[in-house]
């Protein structure tokens, strides 16, 4: 199948459809608890909604009712601060009961402010520190092949963790030995705690840099906060024999409310009264519009 094929078939135009709508109402769900506890990371947690809904409803051959099989698929979410976009599409999936989510970021609940792979059905690796999490997952890939287990490893990083010395290491050691369905995907917002990524450590050439060190990279960029993009690339994914491969999202931070998005102060800001209503509008309006084209 190619990328042209795909939309070919007028259910897979319905399928980016329903992903899409599905990225909203998680987004709205986000909205809601991290204002709700007052703490949390909502601008790398909208940007990257639409990848993690289409990984684990579309892509991902995972059990909810048995999350240590061990021939599952692997996600680590190597930026572990945006937890609150991980837990929802988990919770969604089935992995745990969404009435939970509202006990977020509460002393001794399964859902800590960051991952915890101990406390927290369908956590694949406890995160939060930036940088570790290709590295273990090219631990994980190679075990898969020592095993000969035929899962994939999915590791999804955003600039942080790109500035991270560990994680460039990790790539030259992947390209050495090459581990197949190894997968790196970058939430490519530009945005930091701090300020903009060109500002604080240039990452581009982004892809330049990744095929220098012996990556398989798409010649383009895909728009990460597009369901029908994404699946392209997933496209792109099945049809690519060498290993291992990143792919590089352009995504928005703060996705779906408007004075969030491109701004850092909203990585980890408190949402306050004022900010929450005129969001949750945006939002509100957001899911409507998805909703029609169902």
């Amino acid at each position: 199948m190619t990328a042209e094929d795909l939309f070919k078939n007028p259910n897979q135009k319905l399928r980016a459809r329903e992903l899409s709508y599905l990225a909203a109402f998680f987004r709205v769900e986000a909205w809601n608890i991290l204002y709700e506890r007052g703490t949390g990371h909502w601008g790398g947690a909208a940007s990257a909604m639409e990848l993690t809904t289409s990984l684990y409803f579309n892509r991902m051959n995972i059990r909810s009712e048995d999350p240590s099989w061990e021939d599952r698929d692997r996600f680590i979410l190597s930026k572990g601060h945006a937890s609150i976009n991980l837990y929802t599409v988990l919770a969604y999936r089935g992995f745990f009961s969404p009435e939970i989510l509202p006990s977020f970021r509460t002393l001794g609940a399964t859902l800590q402010g960051h991952p915890s792979m101990i406390t927290t059905p369908g956590v694949d690796l406890s995160t939060g520190a930036l940088g570790h999490g290709l590295s273990v997952g090219l631990g994980m890939a190679l075990a898969a092949r020592h095993l000969k287990k035929s899962y994939w490893t999915y590791v999804l990083t955003g600039e942080g963790c790109l500035n991270e010395g560990s994680s460039w290491e990790a790539l030259m050691c992947a390209a050495k030995y090459r581990p197949e369905r190894f997968v790196l995907l970058i939430d490519y917002n530009k945005v930091q705690l701090d300020g903009y990524e060109e500002d604080i450590m240039p990452l581009e050439p982004l892809r330049d840099k990744l095929v220098s060190f012996g990556w398989n990279v798409p010649e383009q960029s895909f728009d990460g906060n597009n369901t029908g993009d994404i699946l392209k690339s997933f496209v792109w994914l099945d049809n690519e024999d060498k290993w291992p491969k990143a792919i590089i999202y352009k995504t928005t931070k703060g996705m779906g409310v408007s004075f969030t998005e491109n701004d850092n102060h909203w990585h980890g800001a408190k949402i306050d009264d004022e900010s929450f209503k005129k969001g949750l509008l945006e939002l509100g309006s957001d899911l409507s519009r998805r909703e029609i084209w169902l």
